[in-house]
């Protein structure tokens, strides 16, 4: 199917090809640029006859509950708008995460307002392990959020479970992953303690989950698909609390097992103690803090010490050939460092398993996390319901969030400890793709411009960069031929985070929640690698658009 069309006083050719459900655009073009086209719907899975997380409907398909994490209002919307049926969101005091939390009594009123607008659920974390001081003010400061009717209060410690089953009888309540429930015996405990849901430990593989769904058909369960892990049992660290006093458990967690740890040599002296060596003492007067094997963490204000030569091995007896090393840069050691979770490739199974809801960890990310972890496992759990083999492509789309590497943590078991840990650096990062713009308002074509949209830059990018256009109704990739600053003069490249450009636009394709996206250079071969299952909501062919290139 071909057609013609007139954009920015330039004659382009477009040819659409449909390809079961999805589109897939080839633009031969000698400057690439966003086209108006109409796309046929993408795909969505009917769920006139499906029940997220429910069967109790006659002849209906189980549907899991895909549940985002919101730290804001507007991680929130974009997590909606991008397929979450549900979001979780901190409560002020009470919650796990004290800090990068925006939610107090008036916005967790919106929130819930315009989540059940849109026939959607919003679950209030109340998940911290008060001491008296704060039981002293629990129930009136709760009492306000109760009246606001969100759909569930996520709890942990079993004396806030006690006194709100007393002031507040029929609050539904769903059991933390902090209480660390690991086997069939203690689901049915605390389904007899009125609890609806059990959000089933991390430590768990999935044979370990079937067995539980086998024995408790009745509980609801949930399951973390994606997000940091806690190098702790489920998260009950004591690490921030001994190394910097902040208790994770109080919700302050400031990551200590992330940090950069020093190593430097240690004897013991003539009571057993273990010393910094003689070696070390010589040779590094600047570090004389050191008292053992691990040193304290080295600030940011520490002058660099010069990398230590040797690497260290550890070695767990029972798997000698598993060897972890622990060796120094120049910016230190990072020996507890989990990598993120990404369990995409299990979604099949765990719906399958009739797992009622999966979730992604990230209350302190950005909407933009929110978004395209909402968007891709939107699809998995679109493809696994209409019985659609796991689409490869996720895994590379996820490849293009900064994390700190990915693990499928202990979902399988007996996996090498390289794939679990990283040893070279705490902060997340992505060599694939960097989010570098925020859609704005639409602007018409007029005289002197064509149709184009104002971006609200994140990252700096340019033209003759392959951006990816994030859109709730699929995405499109493309090259992007032309940039305008705030004055309407032609510029070559947006400069970074705080500026504002206008870039071209169809138009007739809404802005709302529209996010852009650069391939990063290192990515470029990767990401025209087409895929053996396009997905079915990420509607980008990257064959086509690597044919399209070579044209222009």
């Amino acid at each position: 199917m071909l057609a013609h069309f007139l954009c920015c006083n330039c004659l382009c050719r477009v040819r659409t090809v449909y390809r079961d459900t999805l589109a897939y655009e080839i633009i031969e073009f000698e400057v690439l640029i966003l086209l108006p086209t109409e796309l046929p719907e993408p795909y969505a899975a009917d769920t006139s006859a499906h029940s997220s997380g429910n069967t109790d409907a006659p002849g209906a398909i189980f549907v899991p509950e895909l549940l985002s994490p919101a730290g804001s209002l507007k991680a929130m919307r974009f997590a909606f708008a991008y397929g979450a049926d549900a979001v979780y969101a901190g409560m002020p005091r009470y919650s796990l995460r004290v800090r990068n939390n925006e939610f107090d009594v008036d916005t967790l009123a919106i929130a819930i307002a315009e989540a059940h607008a849109q026939g959607k659920k919003l679950y209030c974390v109340l998940n911290s392990a008060p001491h008296n001081a704060k039981l002293a003010t629990l129930i009136d400061d709760i009492a306000a959020v109760v009246k606001l009717e969100p759909d569930a209060f996520i709890v942990s410690d079993p004396g806030v479970i006690y006194l709100l089953q007393q002031h507040f009888p029929g609050l539904e309540l769903h059991l933390s992953v902090q209480a660390n429930t690991i086997n069939w015996a203690a689901v049915k405990f605390w389904q007899q303690q009125g609890i609806r849901r059990v959000i089933l430990s991390r430590e768990l593989a999935l044979e370990e989950i079937e067995q539980i769904r086998r024995e408790v058909p009745d509980m609801e369960l949930e399951v973390f698909v994606h997000g940091a892990l806690c190098m702790a049992y489920s998260g009950r660290c004591l690490l921030s609390g001994y190394m910097d006093k902040r208790d994770p458990n109080q919700g302050t967690c400031t990551n200590a097992c992330r940090w950069p740890y020093q190593v430097s040599s240690a004897e013991q002296n003539e009571v057993g103690q273990f010393v910094p060596s003689a070696a070390t003492n010589s040779a590094a007067t600047t570090n004389s803090a050191t008292a053992s094997v691990t040193a304290a963490p080295m600030s940011s204000a520490d002058a660099p010490q010069t990398p230590r030569s040797e690497v260290i091995l550890l070695t767990d007896p029972q798997r000698p050939d598993d060897m972890m090393p622990a060796f120094e840069d120049e910016h230190g050691t990072y020996i507890m460092n989990s990598k993120d979770l990404r369990a995409v490739m299990h979604v099949d199974r765990l719906t399958r398993s009739q797992v009622h809801s999966l979730k992604i960890e990230g209350r302190t990310k950005s909407f933009y996390y929110a978004a395209r972890t909402a968007q891709i496992y939107r699809a998995a759990i679109d493809d696994a319901v209409a019985g659609r083999p796991f689409n490869p492509a996720l895994l590379q789309d996820l490849d293009g969030l900064a994390s700190r590497g990915y693990t499928e943590g202990f979902l399988r078991r007996h996996i090498p400890m390289h794939e679990l840990q990283n040893y070279d650096k705490s902060a997340s990062s992505s060599d694939q793709q960097q989010f570098v713009g925020e859609i704005g308002p639409f602007y018409p074509a007029s005289d002197t411009h064509p149709a184009r949209v104002w971006v609200e830059v994140k990252n700096q990018f340019q033209c003759g960069d392959r951006l990816i256009l994030m859109h709730p109704t699929g995405n499109r990739e493309f090259i992007l031929s032309a940039l305008w600053d705030k004055h309407g003069q032609p510029i070559a490249r947006a400069p970074g985070a705080g500026h504002q450009v206008y870039m071209p636009w169809p138009a007739d394709l809404s802005t709302e929640f529209a996010l852009l996206i650069r391939q990063l250079p290192d990515a470029a071969t990767s990401a025209l690698t087409p895929s053996s299952a396009p997905s079915s909501r990420l509607a980008v062919d990257r064959n086509a658009n690597a044919a399209s290139d070579a044209t222009g």
